[in-house]
C-alpha cells in the first residue's frame, strides 16, 4: 500500500518540501534536534524527486565511509518501506546503492574520506541532481563541501538541490553554526525538534526520555532534543587553532607523536598523528584515522604508512595492543593512572595554542571545538571533564602522556596534583 505523502513528512516541513518541488532554491540547510525528522525529509524529497525526473541521480555523504550503512543507507530503506515503493527499487551493498528499476537511476553512498573515488562515480545515465550531506557538521568546512559539490554539479544541466542535514555542535564557534547564521542567496535554513513532529510518529518511550532528561538536566535537553547551541563559555579548550597545515609546515615537522583511542560497540577508534613543539608550546594535529566498527586489520591497513614512528594507545584493550603488534605495528599501552585524564587534559588547556587541520583530522577539529563542560539542573558548571565525544582528546593525551611527565613545566604549579604512577 502506498502511504500519502503526509504521512512521512512532518507538517514542520510542508512549505519546504513545496519550496524544493518548485525549485525556488538550491542550497537547503536541515538543523534540528533528536527526532525533528530531517534526515526522513531529505531522503523522501530524493526518492520521490527521482521517480519525478527520469533523468535525476543522487549522491548520499557521510564523512566516513564505514558508517553509510547504518545511518543514511537504512534510512533510505525504511523511507522507501515506508512510502510503499520496495518493489520499485534494487538494494545493493557492494557497491552502496540504490537503483530505481525502471529507469537504472541511482542513489549512490560516499564517504568523504575517500575524495578520488567521489570523481569515479558512474552513474550509467542521466545527472546527479540531489547532494546530501549527512551529520555535516563531522565534515571540515564549507571548503571541502564545495569541492564535493563542484565536482558533482556540472555542465548546463537542470536545477540541482544539495541538502545539508546536522544536529547544531554545542560550541557556536563551531564552523557549520557559524555558516546557518550568513545569509547567501539560493540557501534555505531550515530548523526543527520533535516538538514539530506528531507524537505518534515518535512513540511514548521517545518522549518520555526527552522530558526526563528536560527534568534533570536541560541544557543536554535544549542541545540534544531542540538543537540548540549551548555550549557558549562552557567550552573547555579556549587555545586551538582551526585551520590548514600546509606541506611546508608538516615537512619541517620532527617531534612526531602518535597516539589510539580504541573504539567500543558504537564508538569510533581515533588514530592521531602530531607534532608537539615543545619549545614554543605548540601541539599540531595534522593526520588521522578513525571510523566506527572498525576491525584491527582495517586499523593496521589505513595507519601502516604511520608506523615509522612508534603509537601509543590505551592500555585498557591489550588484547588489541598485541594483535597490532603481531600485525607488525609498533604500538605500546598507556601508563594511564589515578587522576591521568585530568592531568592530560590540563596540561592540553596550558599549551599556547593546539593547531588542528580540519580537513586531515576532522573528527579531532569536531571534538576540541566541542568539548566542553556539562551544566548541572541547579544551574552550577561541573568541574569535571565529560567521558563523552573525546576519543580524539583521549588518543592526543595517550601520544603526550611521556612528554607532559617528563616536562611538567608546560602546566601551573597550581595543577601538579597528578597522583599516576611514572
Amino acid at each position: 500500500m502506498t502511504l500519502p505523502l503526509s504521512a512521512i513528512i512532518s507538517p514542520n516541513f510542508h512549505d519546504l518540501h513545496r519550496d524544493i518541488k518548485e525549485c525556488r532554491h538550491d542550497e537547503y540547510l536541515l538543523k534540528g534536534g533528536r527526532g525533528s525528522t530531517k534526515s526522513t525529509f531529505a531522503s523522501a524529497e530524493i526518492v520521490l524527486g527521482l521517480i519525478a525526473d527520469p533523468e535525476a541521480n543522487a549522491i548520499v555523504f557521510r564523512r566516513y565511509s564505514n558508517e553509510l550503512r547504518d545511518t543514511v543507507y537504512g534510512q533510505f530503506i525504511w523511507t522507501i518501506t515506508k512510502l510503499g515503493l520496495e518493489d520499485k527499487f534494487r538494494f545493493q551493498y557492494t557497491p552502496m546503492q540504490i537503483i530505481l528499476v525502471s529507469t537504472g537511476q541511482k542513489i549512490v553512498f560516499k564517504g568523504a574520506d575517500k575524495p578520488l573515488k567521489v570523481k569515479s562515480i558512474n552513474l550509467g545515465k542521466g545527472y546527479v541532481k540531489y547532494a546530501w550531506f549527512e551529520e555535516v557538521d563531522q565534515f571540515a568546512g564549507m571548503p571541502e563541501i564545495r569541492n564535493i559539490i563542484q565536482s558533482l554539479f556540472r555542465g548546463e544541466q537542470p536545477h540541482r538541490v544539495s541538502i545539508l542535514s546536522y544536529n547544531p555542535p554545542r560550541s557556536g564557534r563551531s564552523w557549520v553554526n557559524q555558516e546557518a547564521k550568513i545569509q547567501k542567496p539560493g540557501r534555505v535554513v531550515h530548523t526543527s525538534c520533535y516538538l514539530d513532529v506528531p507524537p505518534e510518529w515518535l512513540g511514548e518511550r521517545f518522549i518520555q526520555e526527552a522530558e526526563h532528561l528536560k527534568q534533570v538536566n536541560e541544557t543536554a535537553y535544549r542541545h540534544e532534543y531542540l538543537g540548540e547551541e549551548v555550549g557558549t563559555g562552557l567550552e573547555i579548550f579556549t587555545n586551538l587553532e582551526i585551520r590548514e597545515i600546509t606541506n611546508e609546515e608538516i615537512a619541517r615537522f620532527d617531534q612526531i607523536r602518535q597516539g589510539l583511542d580504541f573504539g567500543f560497540a558504537v564508538d569510533p577508534v581515533a588514530f592521531e598523528r602530531m607534532h608537539y613543539d615543545r619549545m614554543r608550546r605548540r601541539l599540531y594535529l595534522f593526520a588521522e584515522y578513525s571510523g566506527v566498527g572498525v576491525s584491527d586489520e582495517t586499523l593496521w591497513e589505513h595507519t601502516e604508512q604511520y608506523n615509522n614512528h612508534p603509537s601509543t594507545a590505551d592500555s585498557a584493550d591489550p588484547k588489541s595492543i598485541s594483535k597490532l603488534q603481531g600485525l607488525g605495528m609498533r604500538i605500546y599501552g598507556a601508563k594511564k593512572g589515578p587522576d591521568s585524564v585530568e592531568f592530560g587534559i590540563k596540561n592540553l588547556r596550558a599549551l599556547e595554542a593546539i593547531v588542528i587541520d580540519p580537513v586531515r583530522c576532522p573528527r579531532a577539529a569536531h571534538e576540541y571545538q566541542n568539548y566542553a563542560h556539562e551544566q548541572m539542573r541547579s544551574g552550577e558548571i561541573r568541574s569535571d571533564y565529560p567521558d563523552k565525544d573525546n576519543h580524539t582528546i583521549d588518543a592526543t593525551r595517550y601520544a603526550l602522556e611521556a612528554d607532559f611527565l617528563r616536562d611538567t613545566r608546560a602546566i601551573p604549579k597550581e595543577w601538579l596534583s597528578f597522583g599516576g604512577s611514572r
